[in-house]
């Protein structure tokens, strides 16, 4: 069975027809369900079914509202809410909705070919599809058997009157009904859009199709067709010819995916927009790099050669050939060109896409921000998504960022998907690679309208591409378009796809190529001769031997920090203790503010005597400010610098343990505030994103935003900490690589909250030690000349104060890196794990390593120095003063983890050179937590033939037990082993 479809054979007019009949007639009610209000008017349903009862109207399906309609959620008003504009189409009029009453069998032909008309298309190139008679097409089951009979179409069909009028008839014969609707649904374009809820959508689509006067194709236009299929394919053979053992993922076969960006980009220029985001995997990346994206193919083949893609002095590994990216401004005529930025991608197909999606967002939020108040989510900035079919219906990513596309914080007002469908993954066949009929249905999910393109006809890929983008455009949602081609070749240059594909494969190799069959079109239509294809071919093949001639003296460029971040730098070096402190008198201001409500505003009781009350008595006396009220105050002190803010997870709003709050509901009305927001004229913005149950899509969203934006703190919050589990990919590849690949710096912070409190195997750990193994910290901490600058930092704060400085630390500094806060749980709440606001006034700092007060007065009297990081300081602290150990056990704290803070620690070990012990403390068991990474490196700095002891949970499969008492007797060991002199 060909991969372009797999045919379900529910054709029954009992399957088929039903469901969207009922669609159609409720058409009405959808539309002003979804669009003209918020919540359904009970009373007016009651008159709708009173009216039906009483036989006054056509009997009518009234819906049921919430299965189709979200509840109208309450930050409507909150910063960073944003939705795009909504577009109606006009109901039928009661003269339509009669003749559709009157022409019922006809209207349900009309929708059987709206609906099931794409099962018949002309869609594969290969013509291996096992196309199906489908029943719900057949006139015959209307009772529509005469084709000379003439039927009204009002509020049924658009027939155009001709070609050149585009204006409708208002009859037709059932004959020229059956050619319009073949012509329309089942040629070489097929769309599937009745799925879409929405009756708007639907009747826009419908008039679209039907209608649609498709512009005369120039002779210009054809050329460009030809130019860019011919290049590609000219590339190709060119690469081929050079490189001949190079895998480099080529396009062969679906040359028409150049035409589709190309019109798509031209297109969106008209249309005003200015900004693109590309994210887009290895199959066809260099010939569009060297082509529309115009990459340097002189770059290109030195990279093939094995040179680096950077300057030698940079500090960069590189990456692979199909992991290259550009941004160009692109030049169609248009008032301003628009600008597309590509993403670099790693090979885990799809994991570029979210991040595409928050690159989009940032530029349009900050589009919107700088422009006049009409600026509408999408206008300027569009998001342009690229998969393969396989991966497209196989991973999960690409459900998880489905599901992120309409909502208020996420949206950049539509994305546009192309799946450049080869009909087959790796070696693998469709009826092996998914459950569904295509590789476009996962779209379904959120309603997206699919347009189907034989890939082997370039101009039809011209006209869905523009039809897709007026959809996104009209409506401000996503929309696919399904290039269905082939490979000519096996997944790389190198393999041989007959293995598996025999019968595919032996019809591919017998077939001209998709630019050759396009210069005998234009041949036969005499636009080019054979004379002027041959020299356009040899003059651009001539073109690449003279860039190939100059790799000798190609010398890369730095592309990095240009633009936002022309004020940053590379760091050569770690930096981790600056001032970060502020004034008392504006961070009793600040905290004053981020609880602050407007007079009408209705606080919870609870949070108004404990959270509210709580933190002004606090903020009075400048004592016990717990975590929530320091990072409110830091996020305050920001804003108010000028810096936004966000904060993005599941229930950060509220925070995972009700502890922060940085958005208070009234409990009359739901109406959202957010205090932060509320300080001054000048400030920045906080923007509060509670996500959907995604962490793989969310993080690679937030990723992307902190691309685009070196002037905001943007953060993630897990619920606990090992649920970054799900987004590994993300941190593989963007969080912990992506400087040191392709020099592109993020200040994400990641907070992961962390701590042994009997929660279980998967509440308690967030995997400390994936994170330092993730690090390129240095081993040898005692060479001077060895400088180290770690690809991100990794913390794990046990005071307020501690938490603030890092906070402000990640902006203050003139270079971005990752920062993961190994966050508190218990701490949060904990009477002695708080600060005052001396901690963080002007002159204060961070610091990696916090000494012990107790012991530091007499430090000769230290028997053992125990180092450990994170809450277990807490309890250590107690048991220390049950046992009457205060002079002989030392604690120090290891506050960050990664870079290895040398300094620190160093000057602690100094102070008790002439302690018996010195050991690593930790509640992890010892195959997790810090003790791989830190025992090497601290065993550099002891004393002479001394040596790190180890005191913590044994080794372990899972991270912690789920068993209460054995929890509590493995903690109780630690303790008294501490102590064991």
């Amino acid at each position: 069975m060909s991969g372009i479809l797999r045919l379900a054979t529910a054709n029954s007019s009992r399957a088929i027809l039903k469901p969207s009949f009922g669609l159609v007639r409720s058409a009405g009610i959808h539309r002003h369900a979804l669009q003209q209000s918020s919540k359904p008017s009970q009373s007016r349903i009651a008159s709708s079914s009173s009216r039906i009862l009483s036989g006054q109207v056509p009997k009518t399906i009234v819906p049921a509202f919430n299965s189709i309609q979200q509840r109208a959620y309450h930050d409507d008003g909150a910063y960073g809410y944003r939705v795009p504009k909504v577009f109606s189409m006009p109901d039928y009029t009661p003269e339509e909705l009669a003749n559709r009453v009157e022409n019922a069998n006809l209207l349900r032909l009309v929708i059987g070919y709206r609906a099931h008309g794409h099962l018949t298309a002309n869609l594969d190139p290969l013509d291996i599809a096992q196309r199906q008679t489908v029943l719900a097409l057949q006139p015959e089951r209307y009772a529509l058997a005469d084709p000379s009979k003439v039927y009204n179409l009002s509020g049924i069909l658009h027939v155009n009157q001709s070609k050149s009028n585009a204006d409708a008839k208002d009859e037709a014969s059932l004959k020229t009904i059956l050619a319009h609707l073949e012509k329309s649904y089942c040629g070489n374009i097929a769309y599937e859009f009745m799925h879409i809820p929405n009756a708007s959508e639907r009747r826009w689509f419908a008039r679209q199709v039907e209608s649609y006067q498709k512009p005369p194709v120039t002779p210009d236009d054809k050329k460009r067709i030809f130019e860019l299929l011919t290049k590609s394919e000219v590339f190709d053979h060119f690469m081929g010819k050079k490189f001949a053992q190079v895998k480099r993922y080529g396009l062969e076969g679906a040359e028409s995916m150049m035409v589709a960006l190309d019109a798509l980009f031209q297109t969106a220029s008209k249309a005003g927009v200015t900004e693109a985001v590309l994210g887009m995997p290895h199959r066809g990346r260099l010939n569009l790099l060297t082509d529309l994206m115009q990459y340097n193919p002189t770059a290109l083949f030195s990279k093939v050669k094995g040179n680096p893609e950077f300057p030698s002095d940079l500090p960069a590994t590189g990456d692979v050939l199909s992991h290259i990216a550009n941004s160009p401004k692109l030049d169609y005529g248009e008032a301003e060109p628009i600008h597309v930025s590509m993403l670099h991608n790693p090979s885990h197909l799809e994991a570029v896409n979210p991040v595409a999606m928050g690159k989009a967002r940032a530029k349009q939020m900050e589009l919107i921000a700088n422009s006049s108040p009409d600026c509408q989510l999408g206008d300027k900035v569009m998001c342009v998504q690229l998969h393969g079919d396989a991966a497209f219906t196989g991973q999960g990513v690409v459900m998880e960022s489905l599901g992120l596309s309409n909502l208020p914080h996420f949206t950049s007002g539509g994305s546009v998907h192309i799946v450049v469908n080869n009909q087959i993954g790796y070696t693998t066949p469709a009826q092996n690679a998914r459950s569904s009929v295509y590789s476009s249905d996962i779209g379904k999910m959120i309603n997206a309208p699919v347009i189907h393109v034989n890939g082997d006809h370039p101009e039809e890929v011209v006209h869905a591409m523009k039809i897709a983008f007026d959809y996104r455009n009209k409506f401000r949602k996503d929309v696919i378009l399904d290039l269905v081609a082939y490979r000519r070749w096996g997944h790389n240059e190198l393999d041989e796809p007959a293995f598996t594909q025999p019968l595919m494969y032996n019809n591919i190799r017998s077939r001209k190529s998709v630019p050759k069959l396009y210069e005998e079109k234009l041949l036969a239509e005499n636009i080019l001769t054979k004379a002027a294809i041959d020299e356009f071919r040899q003059d651009y093949f001539e073109k690449l031997e003279d860039d190939f001639s100059e790799i000798d003296s190609y010398k890369p460029e730095a592309d990095h920090l240009q633009g936002k971040w022309k004020d940053m730098i590379l760091p050569t070096e770690t930096v981790s203790k600056i001032a970060t402190g502020i004034d008392q008198e504006t961070m009793k201001k600040i905290g004053q503010a981020s609880v602050a409500a407007p007079s009408d505003f209705m606080i919870h009781p609870r949070l108004e005597k404990f959270h509210v009350q709580s933190r002004l008595n606090k903020l009075k006396d400048g004592q016990k400010i717990d975590w929530a009220t320091a990072e409110a105050i830091a996020f305050g002190s920001l804003l108010m610098e000028g810096y936004d803010v966000r904060i993005c997870g599941q229930d950060v709003g509220r925070g995972t343990f009700s502890q922060r709050h940085a958005m208070l509901v009234d409990q009359k009305t739901e109406r959202v505030h957010i205090p932060l927001n509320a300080m001054t004229e000048s400030q920045g913005h906080l923007e509060v994103a509670n996500s959907s149950l995604s962490e793989l899509a969310v993080l690679g969203f937030e990723t992307g935003m902190s691309y685009e934006t070196p002037r905001m703190l943007n953060i993630w919050e897990a619920q606990f900490g090992d649920f970054f589990n799900s987004a590994q990919v993300t941190i593989d590849t963007y969080v912990a690589s992506a400087e040191t690949k392709w020099l592109r710096q993020s200040g994400l912070v990641m907070l992961l909250p962390h701590g042994y409190d009997g929660a279980g195997p998967e509440h308690s750990s967030c995997r400390i030690e994936r994170w330092l193994q993730m690090t390129n910290d240095t081993f040898n901490v005692t060479d001077s000349s060895i400088k180290s600058n770690t690809n991100m930092h990794v913390v794990n704060p046990t005071t307020p104060a501690q938490y603030f400085h890092l906070l402000r630390r990640q902006m203050q500094r003139n270079f971005r890196k990752p920062l993961i806060v190994v966050g508190p749980k218990t701490l949060l709440r904990l009477p002695t794990a708080t600060s005052v606001l001396d901690d963080m006034a002007p002159g204060t700092t961070f610091e990696p390593v916090l000494g012990d007060s107790k012991t530091e007065q007499d430090p000769s009297a230290v028997e053992r120095v125990l180092f450990v990081s994170g809450k277990l300081y807490y309890d250590l602290v107690k048991e220390r003063e049950t046992k009457g150990a205060d002079e002989k056990v030392a604690i120090v704290r290891v506050e960050e983890l990664s870079p290895f803070p040398k300094d620190g620690l160093q000057q602690q070990i100094e102070t008790y050179s002439g302690a018996k012990e010195f050991t690593w403390i930790q509640e992890e068991p010892q195959n997790g937590g810090a003790y791989s990474f830190m025992e090497p490196r601290i065993r550099q700095l002891l004393p002479e033939k001394k040596s790190l002891g180890y005191i913590g949970r044994d080794p372990s499969a899972a991270p912690a037990t789920g068993i209460a008492i054995v929890h509590r007797k493995e903690s109780a060991d630690i303790l008294a082993k501490a102590f064991r002199l």
